[in-house]
């Protein structure tokens, strides 16, 4: 009887053979980065939410020279959701789409205190029911706050890196998170954001990448790359 050859199968874009390379890429990039973290600074779960939802197109750097006059005056959800909205606006006006921004902030710090008692929640769908928040923000808050690997944070670096090193063929980042999640061991889901981050600032960058100086390129099918 002659072997039956078959294709390899996909599931959400990702092929299925590839959980072994997906470790091996871990591995390297764990070498590479040993002091991978969280780039926005904050003391607490409360503090990440809003500087997470800062974040939204702006840099980490921009942030962080934001928010600790921020925090001064509203360090808390009971005195962020008190905090004048004029001058929450001004607070933040730096970090750009500043209004919408202080209204989600805002939403989001009296949500806290009327619907949990103050304390930022715990859980995907919990956060999911704060104004201001989605996906992105909930797992940058649950797995830096909380040690909790629910998802993988998909940003435009780690979008950028999972199409070139072939983890995923999407583009929406709630498609490219379930390919990642498919691909990585739920405990390395936070630590991997952090080093796509990491890898994607140093050497992959949006628009010249420098794949020579690369030490990924033997796993990297470049794809996407000019």
């Amino acid at each position: 009887m002659s072997k039956i050859v078959t294709k390899p199968r996909r599931r959400a874009g990702v092929l299925l053979e590839d959980k072994s390379r997906a470790r091996t890429l871990y591995q390297k990039l764990r070498r590479l980065y040993p002091d991978a973290r969280c780039a926005l600074e904050h003391r607490n779960a409360f503090e990440l939410l809003v500087a997470t939802i800062l974040s939204a197109q702006c840099t980490d750097e921009r942030v962080n020279k934001v928010t600790p006059g921020l925090f001064r005056k509203g360090g808390t959800p009971q005195a962020m959701a008190r905090l004048d909205p004029k001058t929450l606006e001004t607070l933040i006006h730096s970090t750009g789409f500043f209004r919408n921004k202080a209204k989600s902030i805002r939403g989001a710090s009296t949500a806290i205190v009327d619907d949990f008692g103050g304390d930022v929640p715990k859980t995907m769908e919990a956060l999911l029911t704060l104004p201001g928040v989605a996906r992105k923000t909930a797992n940058v808050v649950l797995g830096n706050a909380f040690n909790k690997n629910v998802g993988v944070v998909v940003d435009t670096h780690v979008g950028r890196l999972a199409r070139r090193l072939g983890l995923t063929t999407e583009t929406d980042p709630v498609k490219v998170e379930k390919d990642l999640m498919t691909l990585f061991s739920p405990r390395t889901w936070t630590m991997l954001a952090h080093l796509l981050i990491s890898h994607g600032r140093k050497v992959c960058n949006a628009r010249r990448p420098d794949c020579e100086a690369c030490q990924l390129k033997s796993l990297c099918p470049k794809l996407g790359v000019g």
